[in-house]
């Protein structure tokens, strides 16, 4: 996938991007929302296998990028019965609480319309009330509250909320035919 619109680009990870992942994917101030505020511990070498599975049928995992530079990462996971399960992470500080991660998302949820999904999936932690604000902003219906569902790494209990959206809620880009999309 590759999906660019103004200075913001959105691809597929390659080996190449394991170093920068693996950098994220240790940081637990990345990844505490996420239930690892001690990061994950893992390896270039893990992350380079696991992204040698990644395939457009069935789980992708992607890159953001800002002025051509990498922000974050992004993914999508075939639920089947026309549902992707989405996930995005702005992973470089400096980039924020600029609207960056709205226009990723349009773009990301506007391909995958294009690619025929009728619905999108996904949840955050109940703490994250800057995601639960752009999600509805863009037309996610929260399904669920999830309380005390799991414990991140330090045991302390998390909670979730699930979203829904389908293509008539969806509010796109105005702009989507400056979108460029490729496979």
């Amino acid at each position: 996938m590759f999906i660019r619109y103004q200075n913001l680009t959105i691809r597929n990870a390659t080996p190449e991007d394991a170093p920068i992942l693996c950098r994220w994917w240790n940081d637990g101030s990345v990844m505490a929302h996420a239930g690892f505020p001690n990061g994950l511990s893992t390896t270039v070498e893990k992350i380079i296998q696991q992204l040698s599975t990644d395939s457009d049928d069935t789980y992708r995992r992607l890159m953001i990028e800002v002025d051509n530079s990498p922000a974050g990462e992004m993914s999508y996971r075939n639920v089947g019965q026309q549902t992707a399960e989405i996930g995005v992470k702005i992973c470089d500080a400096s980039r924020q609480n600029k609207g960056h991660g709205t226009l990723f998302l349009k773009m990301l949820i506007s391909a995958l319309f294009a690619k025929g999904y009728e619905r999108i999936i996904l949840d955050t932690n109940l703490k994250n009330t800057r995601a639960q604000h752009v999600y509805e902003k863009i037309g996610f219906r929260k399904l669920r509250v999830n309380y005390n569902a799991w414990k991140d790494q330090l045991g302390v209990w998390q909670s979730s909320v699930e979203y829904a959206l389908i293509k008539p809620d969806f509010i796109p880009l105005e702009i989507s035919s400056a979108l460029s999309y490729t496979k």
